[in-house]
């Protein structure tokens, strides 16, 4: 309301990321207890700690964590088009895509989650829907608010160690210094 139309609102990629990996990952919870009910002790001791190779792309991993996945891929497809899902999304992100082609991308990714019958990004569809402008309008300057969530973070934690400090011009150099170093006051690091 301050600036007008000149400045975008951008969400940021990380909550984005976040939402359809929270998503996948209550799909693969799921799916997990349900393979517990249905296969034996052995064939799931093959897949021990395969939750975390789910959170890798599959380029970064190597040929033996592969067939795992290949392997409980085999016991759950739904997994497997929710994992191929998540690694689309994150290449449209990674791409080097302007503006119109990241909104094309997205757009095609979602009608292709639609269609595939995968229930577990239904809330996440409905967000893209929703706030479609503000996520898209991270391919406008690729820029994220990593910066000024850790400047927050960083004045909150501030707060709370100086906590009891009334005078406000040590609480101005107290921030100065946790943020520009020692140098700020001409000082050499103790």
């Amino acid at each position: 309301a301050v600036f007008g139309k000149r400045v975008l609102i951008c969400a940021d990629r990380f909550h984005i990321a976040r939402l359809y990996r929270e998503s996948f990952e209550t799909l693969r919870k799921r799916e997990w207890k349900r393979l517990q009910r249905t296969l034996t002790k052995s064939t799931l001791d093959q897949f021990k700690n395969v939750h975390g190779l789910l959170r890798h792309r599959r380029a970064d991993l190597t040929d033996d964590e592969r067939r795992i996945l290949n392997r409980l891929f085999v016991h759950s497809p739904q997994i497997k088009d929710a994992h191929d899902a998540c690694e689309a999304l994150t290449m449209i992100y990674e791409s080097p895509l302007s503006t119109g082609q990241g909104k094309r991308q997205i757009r095609r990714w979602m009608r292709q989650v639609s269609n595939c019958g995968i229930r577990c990004f239904d809330r996440f569809l409905g967000t893209l829907r929703t706030h479609f402008a503000e996520i898209t309008n991270y391919f406008v300057n690729r820029q994220t608010s990593g910066f000024v969530e850790g400047l927050n973070n960083k004045l909150k934690v501030l707060k709370r160690r100086c906590y009891g400090i009334t005078n406000l011009a040590h609480l101005y150099q107290r921030v100065c210094l946790d943020l520009n170093g020692y140098a700020r006051f001409g000082v050499e690091s103790i």
